[in-house]
């Protein structure tokens, strides 16, 4: 995706509708269509976020994208909800400023995924830690369970939102979340026993009977076939797109993390289970004595099969569906109740259990995320029901189109107070902005005395008969003259003939449109009654949490008193919420559905064209534009536009407003079109910017063209540096090489003789090879020939040096034993230590020889020490020293021509040692005792000195 500096550069279409002109409704939509067929869905009105659906993936939403939007200023990159997420968050972690985000639109616009869009980005940008990241995760996976219990499939969206929910995130001076508080306003429990042609009931339902295991079905007594329940619509049981099986998992993967045990997991999925056992439960008439009909019910197995997963005697279960006790002060009256009464009761019933466990579970995920009064910062997220206008439309939708007026007037009313607030603090004059004020409606529907919900109160507490004609009729009395009410019946006679509006309807003109109710079934809804008798039996099973879905069970708290309607409770929660939400900062996402087939590429601009009208978009526009257009910051303004001026180009020294002055005089705009602010300029038309934008573009590309010129001139002068550089460097490794081969011509045979001379040093040359190195030069031939000549008499006279050995000595190539020369170890045997310091010098043969005694023939063990001027005879046992005869004193030694080892060491007649006679010895080790004696003998001045004869001695 490619990266954009700021929402102005190649806009397509006009990134933000503050800007657009001219400033229509056709223009608008048309703005909005060609953005989306470029797949920007967001566009901005000022710090308003537009999102549009695409019914698809888009690659902007990457890990890569949170990092770019990141820490950065609100205009500076192309319009995205990252944007405003950002925003928001760093105000409150900088500023210290309580925050609220805003997402509103009808179904299928994409609220909730909005929602989701802002927390991950929240999650993403804020502090890491264990404790935090487990924090963040709950935060997020507290959506799976709610939608899973909340949100069903509908005509206009799959995944529709059937209950308004509010999120307090708490955060504390880091910027980290601590946890978060959930509010849930109006489920729509009635969905539960009936949901209208081509839409489901809550996904929770389909997704327990798909992915749950058998043994767990087996537990709750379920069957895996949809049409088994009554509950539960056939047309649209399987919906395209959605895996009920795996959402199953996801939720109870999710409940697990956010912190429910598994018995409470297990408790929820019996309730949901009971739900569906209770919508089975049909009843028969039975008459009695006085004629009047009691209901019976007709198969009693699904309620035996509810009364076992809840622990409820089926016997109270099955009175309370036939008799209704009604208390007055002291007395009590029994009543039947016939089989309408009976499908009333158990409808009742059902609605109440399935509202109440999900208030439970809205309680339940509060206890984990919580972390007490909210004192920390605080960032609220809204996502609640769109406008609805339906074909039938009822309280349900009345109500929800009056928390839209609410919204809506907050909307004005903090939007124009944000503006004023702006304009005070730049010190800009302020105008007067004429807009459509919603607070008659909203006065209309919540007023204390004669308000629609007042009187409907007012019906539904009053004794006598009361049905929903007579609260219209009571509508037509006291709302006949106001503006935005009409009716069929009303005094006002110009609706007498306008055969568009029923006569048991009335038609409020609501901020975006007329919307015609159905009277049907208000007092009911409005109402809300549950049968004490259902409550109390309720109250007596021994499931862990009916106690606490209904304490008014309780026999010993009987409240007489009636409990508040349903519009009552509800217009208390929306006051609530309306003062929590203008007590923050305010941060709007306004969802548009581009068309009703939920399909991508296809926009709808009648559609678009109302969701624009009731959103009050163009309202919104018009309050931005009623005095500037366009504000920026100096130094942001004088950043974007200095090129245009001399002055301020390239670089301003002066102060940024200074320099933006210089700027717009320069470019001769003139002074009405702009204000100076404390901080920013404003600019009141955005034709003014446009033009300012056109001059920026020429300009930008006169720098490209002359950075292209600069660019180019450096490259092509570097290229010839180059070349140059490389040409001289050539040249001189030419001249070098050419001035080296003139030289070696003048100086060839001396450095021929030199290098062959040279080689023959080098060459390796054996005495015992016979080959020579060939002539590499024909001047040569003499040198050569006189060399080899030299050589070959070198070889003879070492050969012949061979000679000289003895033919016993020679036999030394042929022994295959080594010679070891000190095979006593006399260094390291202590036992000769005496022997080893009586000899001075060093020992080069040590031997165990056997000396011969030439009396009697006998041997003698002694040790035999040859150095290189004695040999030596010592006693074997004690190392004493026997003998020591110099090497001179030898005359020769004689050996034995047989392989006994014998040789006789023969000495010079009239030596020193001559008196010892001569020696008879034996050795293993015969040829090495010769050989060493004959090498030691050789170094002598006289060679022949020692006479080494093979004799029969």
């Amino acid at each position: 995706m490619e990266v954009k500096t700021s929402l102005l550069d190649n806009m397509i279409g006009v990134g933000d509708m503050v800007l657009l002109e001219p400033l229509n409704e056709d223009s608008f939509i048309e703005n909005l269509r060609s953005r989306f067929d470029h797949n920007e869905i967001y566009t901005y009105i000022g710090s308003v976020v537009i999102s549009m659906n695409p019914y698809r993936s888009l690659p902007i939403y990457t890990p890569q994208k949170v990092e770019e939007y990141r820490n950065r200023n609100f205009y500076e990159l192309s319009p995205h909800i990252y944007a405003l997420a950002d925003e928001a968050y760093r105000s409150l972690r900088d500023q210290d400023k309580d925050q609220c985000i805003l997402i509103t639109g009808e179904s299928g616009a994409g609220k909730t995924e909005a929602s989701k869009l802002v927390m991950s980005y929240v999650a993403a940008v804020c502090g890491k830690g264990q404790e935090v990241n487990k924090v963040k995760e709950q935060l997020l996976q507290s959506n799976p369970v709610l939608e899973a219990f909340g949100n069903a499939k509908t005509m206009r969206n799959d995944n529709s939102s059937r209950f308004g929910k509010y999120m307090d995130i708490e955060f504390d001076f880091k910027g980290d979340p601590l946890g978060g508080v959930i509010s849930n306003y109006l489920l729509e429990k009635s969905r539960v026993c009936k949901q209208p042609r081509g839409e489901r009931n809550f996904h929770i339902f389909y997704q327990l009977l798909s992915g749950a295991s058998d043994d767990t079905l087996l537990k709750l007594k379920l069957d895996r076939d949809f049409s088994k329940y009554n509950y539960l619509s056939l047309d649209s049981a399987n919906v395209n797109g959605l895996d009920d099986a795996a959402s199953f998992r996801t939720v109870r993967n999710a409940m697990q993390i956010v912190g429910f045990m598994e018995d409470e997991v297990q408790s929820v999925l019996e309730l949901v289970a009971a739900v569906l056992k209770l919508g089975n439960i049909e009843f028969k008439p039975e008459s009695r004595v006085n004629g009047f009909d009691e209901s019976r019910v007709k198969d009693k197995n699904d309620l035996k099969e509810m009364c076992e997963l809840l622990g409820i005697e089926q016997s109270v279960l099955e009175r309370a569906f036939s008799y209704r006790t009604v208390e007055a002060k002291m007395e009590k009256m029994s009543t039947t109740l016939n089989v309408a009464q009976a499908y009333y009761a158990r409808d009742a019933l059902a609605k109440n259990l399935y509202s109440r466990l999900f208030s439970w579970l809205v309680t339940r995920i509060n206890e984990s995320i919580k972390v007490g009064p909210l004192f920390g910062l605080v960032m609220g997220v809204l996502d609640i029901y769109g406008f609805e206008i339906f074909e039938d439309n009822s309280f349900e939708q009345f109500i929800i189109n009056y928390c839209n007026e609410k919204l809506q007037q907050i909307f004005i009313e903090l939007t124009l107070r944000e503006e004023q607030e702006e304009y005070i603090r730049e010190d800009i004059e302020w105008t007067n902005i004429v807009y459509f004020n919603n607070a008659v409606i909203c006065d209309l529907i919540e007023n204390n005395q004669n308000g629609i919900l007042a009187m409907l109160d007012e019906e539904c507490l009053r004794p006598g008969t009361v049905t929903d004609d007579t609260f219209l009729d009571k509508l037509n009395t006291i709302c006949a003259e106001h503006q935005h009410f009409e009716s069929r019946l009303s005094k006002n006679s110009k609706f007498l003939t306008d055969h568009s509006l029923p006569h048991s309807c009335f038609r409020i003109q609501h901020y975006a449109g007329k919307v015609l109710y159905r009277v049907e079934g208000f007092v009911d809804k409005n109402n809300d009654l549950l049968y004490r008798d259902l409550s109390q039996a309720m109250y007596k099973a021994t499931h862990s949490l009916m106690r606490q879905l209904f304490p008014e069970g309780n026999p010993a708290k009987v409240n007489l008193k009636r409990p508040p309607t349903a519009g009552f409770q509800f217009k208390a929660s929306v006051g609530v919420l309306m003062k929590n939400l203008q007590t923050k900062n305010p941060n709007y996402i306004r969802c548009i559905k581009p068309n009703d087939k939920k399909v991508a590429h296809i926009f709808t601009d009648s559609l678009v064209c109302h969701q624009v009208r009731y959103l009050g978009l163009m309202e919104n526009v018009r309050v931005r534009r009623a005095g500037y257009a366009f504000r920026q910051p100096y130094e942001s303004c004088l950043k974007r536009y200095k090129m245009l001026c001399k002055t301020t180009w390239p670089q301003w020294r002066g102060p940024a407003r200074d320099g933006v002055a210089v700027l717009l005089t320069d470019c001769s705009v003139p002074t009405e079109e702009f204000a100076y602010g404390r901080s920013k300029i404003f600019i009141r038309n955005p034709r003014t910017l446009f033009t300012l934008e056109e001059r920026r573009r020429a300009c930008l590309e006169d720098l490209a063209t002359l950075i292209q010129k600069i660019y180019r001139g450096w490259k092509s002068r570097t290229h010839f540096l180059l070349l140059k550089k490389s040409q001289v460097v050539v040249a001189a490794w030419y001249r070098r090489y050419s001035e080296r081969e003139l030289l070696n011509i003048c100086l060839s045979p001396s450095l021929q003789m030199q290098k062959y001379f040279l080689g023959l040093k080098t060459t390796t040359m054996s005495p015992m090879d016979n080959t020579w190195p060939a002539k590499p030069y024909g001047f040569l031939e003499g040198a050569h020939t006189e060399l080899r000549r030299i050589f070959h008499l070198w070889r003879v006279s070492w050969l012949l040096s061979l000679a000289v050995l003895s033919r016993d000595a020679l036999l030394l190539f042929s022994v295959s034993q080594p010679f070891k020369g000190d095979y006593l170890e006399i260094q390291k045997n202590p036992k000769y230590q005496k022997l080893n310091s009586a000899v001075e010098e060093k020992v080069l043969l040590a031997d165990l020889v056997n000396k011969i005694n030439r009396a009697n023939g006998k041997g003698s063990p002694r040790l035999f020490l040859l150095t290189k001027s004695n040999f030596v005879l010592a006693d074997q046992k004690t190392g004493q020293v026997k003998t020591s005869v110099p090497l001179p004193d030898l005359a020769s030694v004689s050996v034995s021509t047989q392989s006994d080892g014998f040789f006789a060491l023969k000495l010079k007649e009239g030596s020193a040692s001559a008196s010892k006679g001569d020696f008879l010895l034996s050795s293993d080790h015969l040829i090495e005792i010769i050989t060493k004696l004959h090498r030691i003998g050789t170094t002598a001045a006289d060679r022949d000195q020692i006479n080494i004869d093979i004799s029969d001695e």
